[in-house]
């Protein structure tokens, strides 16, 4: 049996490689006699530059940016295809887990050092550029990215805005003319890993903002910023930056990317998938192992695990997906993409708890699988 193990990272505790691997330990450990190939996967989340430069062993560019609060970090970006193509992961200059928690601060953290990332590739000489998305700290529209390649966001009197994103609000008029020309003649490709648009009750702001450290009254601030930062591209423009699928991603950032850059703005986990030619792969399978911390409704929103199963239904395989937490009741959507579900959990313990145990459950789940797979022999 030619089993292709294609998880997605169990966030906060394995990568998507980590996790392949502990998968392959287990069905080793069993009674089965099975082929294994682990393809790690990604949505546009954390982890996702990592797989794909090495994927196409590319290699890493190391710079000095600014993290989301300002600080002077060391960060990278990868280089595939011959150094034509950069790939940055948002997380790596603008990420959740560069700050600790009681530094979180949506009001005034941004995307500056992303904005550094793409200015550095850019001397690097690309011409295209696949920024993944997942696991930032900002909510901010991308303001910080556009400042960062030479745009102003200016007030009524003409005054250049501080203390972003929360000074959205003044926002008067928008100057582009410094921007760097280089980024606009460069192809954008922005992976993200859900498709919020940027306003409303499943904005960027009201979903992302509590993630992210922002409390009710901040919501309410970042939700009147956004709405600001739209308006006043509508105006210049004529273009909604709200109503674009995939807009709230990463506080914003998509839209503003999008709106400002011309950035394309993709399912992260297809692309991530068309461009590792994973297809190939399930071509092989006789069996398909996907997986991710939770496995639920919101897995079908375009999710790394659901676009594995879309694949290998495609060639009507069997799919099992694993993961630390499933619906209690039958879903029939999830049933239909995946033929086993199932939580790795060894009994009744706290989420903190359980995630430390995530490599033994793995691999525990995996070699009773194996071992039930090997009755059918």
């Amino acid at each position: 049996m030619y089993i292709l193990i294609a998880p997605n990272a169990f966030k906060n505790s394995l990568t998507a490689s980590e996790t392949a691997e502990a998968v392959e330990l287990g069905l080793g450990q069993s009674r089965l006699n099975c082929t294994c190939e682990c393809f790690p996967i990604a949505d546009g989340g954390d982890g996702t530059a990592e797989l794909i430069i090495k994927k196409f062993k590319g290699s890493r560019i190391v710079k000095e940016v600014r993290d989301p609060l300002g600080r002077t970090i060391s960060s990278s970006f990868g280089l595939i295809d011959a150094g034509r193509t950069a790939v940055i992961e948002m997380a790596d200059a603008s990420g959740l887990r560069l700050l600790k928690a009681e530094e979180l601060d949506p009001l005034h953290a941004t995307s500056f050092g992303t904005g550094e990332l793409i200015r550095f590739a850019l001397d690097e000489g690309v011409n295209r550029i696949i920024i993944g998305l997942g696991g930032s700290a900002t909510v901010d529209g991308g303001v910080g990215i556009v400042k960062a390649l030479g745009g102003r966001f200016l007030n009524l009197d003409g005054g250049e805005l501080s203390e972003l994103p929360e000074s959205l609000v003044d926002l008067d008029k928008i100057d582009l003319s410094g921007v760097d020309q280089r980024v606009m003649d460069c192809e954008i490709i922005v992976l993200c890993d859900v498709d919020n648009r940027l306003l409303g009750d499943k904005g960027a702001a009201k979903v992302f903002g509590p993630q992210k450290g922002a409390g009710p009254k901040d919501v309410l601030k970042l939700e009147a910023s956004l709405t600001r930062l739209r308006n006043v591209v509508f105006e210049e423009t004529g273009r909604d930056p709200g109503l674009i699928n995939h807009g709230g991603a990463a506080g914003g950032s998509a839209a503003g990317l999008n709106a400002f850059l011309g950035g394309e703005l993709v399912n992260g986990a297809d692309y991530f998938l068309k461009l590792t030619v994973f297809e190939e792969s399930v071509k092989k399978a006789d069996l398909v192992i996907t997986g991710e911390g939770s496995i639920d409704e919101q897995t079908l929103q375009g999710k790394g695990p659901f676009a594995v199963a879309q694949m290998a239904k495609k060639y009507n395989l069997k799919v099992i997906g694993l993961a630390g937490k499933v619906p209690e009741k039958e879903n029939k959507a999830l049933r239909e993409s995946f033929d086993v579900l199932m939580v790795i959990g060894n009994g009744p313990t706290d989420v903190v708890t359980a995630m430390q145990f995530t490599k033994e459950n793995l691999i525990r789940t995996a070699r009773e699988i194996g071992n039930l797979l090997s009755f059918e022999k």
